[in-house]
Order: C-alpha cells, then structure tokens, then sequence
C-alpha cells in the first residue's frame, strides 16, 4: 500500500463511546480533533514496526481511515469528499500522554511519534451506509482485540468531514482517522496484529519495541 501523497493526519479521540468511558474521559458533545504528522505513517504490510520500548505502554487503537480525494467546501455532499478508506492504527504512548493530560499539554508526544499510523491497504469508499453495516476487528496474535462499526460513532461520517472542514480545511491527499471502538491495551514485543474489514485482512504487522 502507498502512503505518499498523504498531506495532513487529522485523528477523532473518543468517538466510540465506550472506549471514552474505558479510558475514564468525558464522552465529548463535539469531535476531539488532533493530528500527527505525515511520518507517523507506515504501511501495515507484513512489516516489523519498531516502536519506543522505553517510556511505557505502547497501546494499539483501530480505527476506519478516509482518504480525501475532493476538497471541503461548505455545503458539499461529503460523500463526494472521499475516495478510499482503510483500517489504521492509532498507535499511542499511554503514559506519555497521561501526563501530558495532567499537565494541560498537547498530545503530540504521545500521538504523533515515528511509525504511530500504521495504515493497511486502500480500498474503494462503500458509502456511509454500507461503511455503517460492516464490521471491523483487530486481531493480536491470532485472538480477537477489537471490534467494531461505524454505526456505534458518536459523530458519523458526515458530521467528522463537515466539522474538520470547516474548523481547519479538508484537501485532496488528507486523511482522517476516525476513533476507535472499545478495547484498547497494551502491545508487547513480537505481537502480530492483523486488521479484518468485513471478515477479510486488510493490513497486518508485527512489533517490536527499540
């Protein structure tokens, strides 16, 4: 899977909300956007990511990746905004940020290290409604992690493309990570992680911990 040409990484936290609730955060009343930069990414490919082994847990967030082929305008029908999606991992310092959270800092140390967006391959964009009806699951060494739809977001498809469009712009070669469902946990050295759209792989990985 190619990652070039992707611009800006816009991510959406505590979008499920049981995954805010298993973190003890407030279920937000508008989307939390941050980003991470473009060398976060790394192609999910049956590659080893390397990841920092040294400043605590490292935990793995899936989570359904839209790719932006047409820019935002006020008014558009988002659908059109978007020409492919993939599952993406949202890979985050949990003790780094929880400090950062107790602090009041931003969470790029956390969120936007080297290797921490992992990205499967790109497939064609369902449409919401179908997007909606299909299941997506992340497996660690063979057992079931994650699981989740696009239907159980607290903010859809539509309302995340308006909200980051208007707030901070939406052009071709963006991305947008979603949120993810429930679940969350540590990584450890040597897991292999495999991403499932509609009971197929998509992405997988292994990791180890420098």
């Amino acid at each position: 899977m190619s990652t070039s040409g992707i611009r800006n990484i816009y991510c959406i936290g505590r979008n499920y909300r049981l995954h805010a609730l298993e973190l003890g955060n407030e279920v937000p009343d508008e989307p939390l956007v941050f980003t991470k930069p473009s060398h976060a990414v790394v192609p999910m490919a049956g590659n080893v990511v390397e990841l920092p082994g040294n400043v605590g847990e490292v935990h793995f967030e899936l989570e359904i990746v839209l790719r932006i082929g047409r820019a935002y305008e006020t008014g558009i029908d988002t659908e059109l905004c978007i020409d492919g999606m993939a599952l993406g991992l949202d890979l985050t310092l949990r003790d780094v940020q929880s400090k950062l959270k107790a602090k009041g800092q931003p969470w790029l140390a956390a969120k936007g290290f080297k290797s921490s967006a992992p990205l499967g391959e790109w497939l064609p964009y369902p449409g919401a409604a179908a997007l909606a009806e299909n299941e997506f699951v992340l497996l660690r060494n063979g057992e079931e992690a994650q699981r989740g739809k696009a239907s159980d977001m607290l903010f859809d498809v539509s309302e995340l493309i308006k909200y980051v469009g208007e707030n901070y712009g939406l052009g071709v070669g963006d991305i947008l990570y979603t949120g993810t469902p429930a679940g969350v946990a540590a990584l450890h050295e040597g897991d292999q992680l495999q991403a499932l759209w509609a009971g197929s792989p998509v992405g997988s990985c292994s990791v180890k911990l420098v």
